[in-house]
């Protein structure tokens, strides 16, 4: 007989069988957005930053590396703890070999506005799954400006020209997103001129907050946002909170089976641009307590006390769905455990994240025995109520950390073990996810 065959992506999987409750505290790990975003403008600030609470997921650690290419010394002294010696705006310097940015679509996106203004070539290149996604959303404008930035067929390999004159423009963009938006800011630091980005609703809005504690001017009101070139950008302390897309699994985990006690989150990061399914779920008929708020440097933070909730279900407004399109998975998994029908429209963008996040939640609820509808952009769910919504199986997350993660919470209200496959890319998001389930009651096995 010979060895056994190596454990590969694919083969990686999740376990989750049904328990009676969850209960307990926990602390999610750092979020992800504000992680990256604190790597490229600590990076290319003046002076040394300090950043505590930063993500250490395989995500993120593609910025730390491709910062450290680009020219910036990074200590990381503790998983959570890095120090980024800034080279100034001007600072970065050629890496001499194509920037692999794994899986991550945050920052290739991001680096494209970054790298634009830059006086040298560069390349962005990522895993199978980012090298299929979507980049001229991001290129369109950049080449407004005057950058020099193409693709291959609208996907990556990235290919971004140095030495090119920036200026400054007034982008209004077709779909609300908050990477474009950022990316365009980003090379807006180097335009001549103002640069205003005008979105036709509310997105993420962690790079203006941070461009702001960094001394840059900004002028806006949420939809519109203008910026005016600076000479330099100060260097930071920052804590970053915990991720609020991480801490949404286990708020539905509670949700759908807390002790009498509740489920305690600490530390998790409340800016309302993140915050849509909160609103959400309590228009559900979710019972969330939020406690001890307080700021952490430029961004909102709490304690969520979750208890198990008779969910129901309800049309979600289209306002919300971009502040949740990265929670909408997991909100899935809390509809089918609803009273009634739930109904989410106007969320393409589903369909061009890791996965097509529609198609591969549909697939997952199919193979749970779950009755539903796939639309274009969203889903029409049949809850089942009290009692099991999801019969055991075996899913296929696609490569896709939250479809992953929200089919392990789908075992709270399973009749029998729910298998779940290719669960690798976890660990780009949530590393110790399973350990942290694990910790307040949940039964994920890898």
């Amino acid at each position: 007989m010979g060895p056994p065959a190596p454990r590969t992506a694919a083969t990686l999987g999740f376990e989750t069988w049904p328990v009676r409750c969850v209960s307990g505290a926990l602390a999610v790990p750092g979020d992800k957005s504000i992680s990256h975003r604190s790597l490229m403008l600590c990076g290319i600030a003046e002076g040394t930053s300090e950043v505590n609470g930063f993500l250490a997921s395989e995500d993120c650690l593609a910025t730390l590396a491709a910062m450290r290419a680009l020219g910036v010394s990074i200590e990381h002294p503790s998983p959570t703890r890095v120090v980024i010696h800034g080279v100034g705006l001007r600072g970065l310097r050629a890496a001499g070999h194509a920037l692999d940015m794994g899986n991550a679509g945050t920052a290739m996106r991001l680096f494209t506005g970054l790298l634009s203004a830059q006086s040298f070539d560069s390349q962005l290149i990522g895993d199978a799954s980012l090298m299929k996604r979507p980049m001229e959303r991001v290129a369109k404008p950049l080449r407004e400006m005057g950058a020099d930035v193409r693709t291959q067929g609208g996907t990556p390999p990235v290919q971004i020209g140095g030495g090119r004159r920036l200026h400054g423009i007034d982008y209004r963009m077709p779909v609300a997103s908050a990477q474009v938006k950022s990316a365009v800011l980003l090379a807006a630091l180097y335009a001549d001129g103002e640069t205003t980005v005008v979105g036709p609703a509310v997105s993420r809005d962690h790079s203006e907050r941070m461009l702001e504690s960094c001394g840059v001017r900004l002028d806006g009101d949420g939809l519109s946002i203008t910026l005016h070139p600076p000479q330099r950008l100060a260097n930071q302390r920052l804590d970053v909170p915990g991720d609020f897309s991480s801490a949404a699994f286990f708020i539905v985990a509670g949700l759908l089976g807390a002790a009498p006690s509740g489920l305690l989150i600490r530390n998790v990061g409340l800016n309302p641009t993140r915050t849509g399914l909160l609103d959400v779920l309590r228009r559900m008929g979710a019972d969330i307590d939020i406690h001890a708020r307080r700021d952490s440097g430029a961004e909102p933070v709490a304690d969520l006390l979750v208890r198990a909730s008779e969910l129901r279900g309800i049309e979600m407004p289209a306002a919300l769905v971009p502040l949740a399109i990265d929670e909408l998975p997991v909100l899935f998994i809390a509809a089918a455990c609803a009273s009634g029908e739930t109904l989410v429209t106007g969320a393409e963008e589903l369909r061009v994240k890791e996965s097509d996040r529609i198609a591969a939640m549909s697939a997952g609820l199919a193979a749970l025995g779950v009755p539903h509808e796939a639309l274009p952009g969203g889903m029409r769910i049949e809850g089942r109520g009290e009692g099991p919504a999801f019969r055991g199986g075996e899913i296929d997350s696609c490569g896709d950390h939250r479809i992953a993660m929200a089919f392990a919470v789908a075992g709270l209200r399973a009749a029998a073990p729910i298998s779940i496959r290719d669960v690798a890319n976890v660990a780009t998001s949530f590393p110790g996810f399973v350990d942290l389930a694990r910790s307040v009651g949940l039964d994920v096995r890898e």
